[in-house]
């Protein structure tokens, strides 16, 4: 088993163990009415926009999610949240710096000594959803039900749903589409992307994302038997009969959008074994991407296997 089969399995435990730490994590998150901005980078910058999404829904206050690379000039917050499973991602890193002195920051990562952690005024850790597998999986979910939980949400049901999608088969036809296109509605939008992503670092798959309503705006052309297009949540009336006139496959699940990706999460291993190729260390990627020094391919010192006995949560302060 690879280690990102094998992460994608604990992330159960992984998120109650994410629940668990949300509760004491109050004071290093927005207040209600703060303007905030998320900041991240690839799978971070997804988990970022479904986030920033959910806490306006919640009336929570503007939240805006932007890659490290591309600040939104001009515009100011109360609080700066930043995400990165390493904690050493060179873009990330600089944005930091950029932070108007005396506004609040707070660091999310899956390693407390690492360079994020350690230069951000406040931090939280996630090293018990830490990874080996360069490609992200649970650290990025776990991170998203920790922010749900904080916004309020009752997150407990989210655990036996994962547990279902990792037990279900995966939609009939998936490993034999030629091309994939995955939907989203509001928050769900960040899961699409992430969904594509997950396809392409793995398994080196043709996939795309969209709003879900988008699709209808040129995506649709490149639609035929070959394809299989992905809902997270419930799909606009309509649509789903749109799709399949085409000759492609539609897929929608009832389960919680965040559990559903699990399934995608799956595919994308499956899609790799079939394909001879490494899930775990995917074409021209490494670890973090840190620029101007070679790539810290290798770099995780505090990966652990999760069982659901002993996790170990970390919140730092300054």
């Amino acid at each position: 088993m690879s280690y990102t089969a094998d992460e994608i399995a604990t992330q159960p435990a992984c998120w109650a163990a994410a629940t668990d730490l949300a509760a004491g994590a109050a004071g290093l998150l927005p207040s209600p009415g703060e303007r905030v901005a998320v900041v991240g980078c690839g799978t971070s910058y997804n988990v970022g926009l479904a986030y920033a999404w959910l806490r306006e829904a919640a009336g929570q206050g503007l939240t805006d999610a932007m890659t490290a690379s591309e600040p939104r000039p001009g515009r100011e917050y109360d609080r700066y949240l930043f995400f990165s499973r390493s904690g050493t991602t060179s873009e990330v890193l600089e944005a930091l710096r950029q932070v108007p002195p005396g506004r609040p920051a707070t660091a999310f990562t899956a390693d407390a000594s690492s360079p994020l952690a350690q230069a951000a005024p406040g931090s939280v850790n996630l090293d018990f959803a830490s990874e080996r597998s360069v490609v992200q999986t649970r650290w990025a979910t776990s991170l998203l039900v920790f922010l749900r939980a904080q916004l309020g949400e009752d997150t407990g049901s989210l655990l036996g749903q994962a547990k279902r999608a990792l037990d279900e088969p995966l939609p009939e036809g998936a490993t034999s589409a030629r091309q994939f296109t995955f939907l989203g509605r509001g928050w769900t939008v960040g899961l699409a992307l992430e969904a594509a992503l997950k396809l392409r670092e793995a398994a080196q798959a043709w996939t795309e994302s969209y709003p879900a309503c988008e699709v209808r705006h040129g995506p649709i052309s490149v639609l035929d038997r070959g394809s299989l297009v992905w809902c997270f949540g419930a799909p606009p009336p309509g649509l789903a009969e749109d799709i399949e006139a085409t000759g492609a496959r539609f897929v929608a699940s009832e389960l919680d959008p965040l559990a559903d990706l699990v399934r995608v999460q799956r595919l994308a291993v499956e899609l790799a074994t079939a394909r001879g190729l490494d899930p775990d260390h995917p074409r021209n990627l490494a670890f973090s991407v840190v620029l101007g020094r070679t790539a810290l391919r290798d770099r995780n010192p505090s990966a652990v296997r999760v069982d659901g006995t002993s996790a170990r949560h970390e919140l730092v302060a300054d």
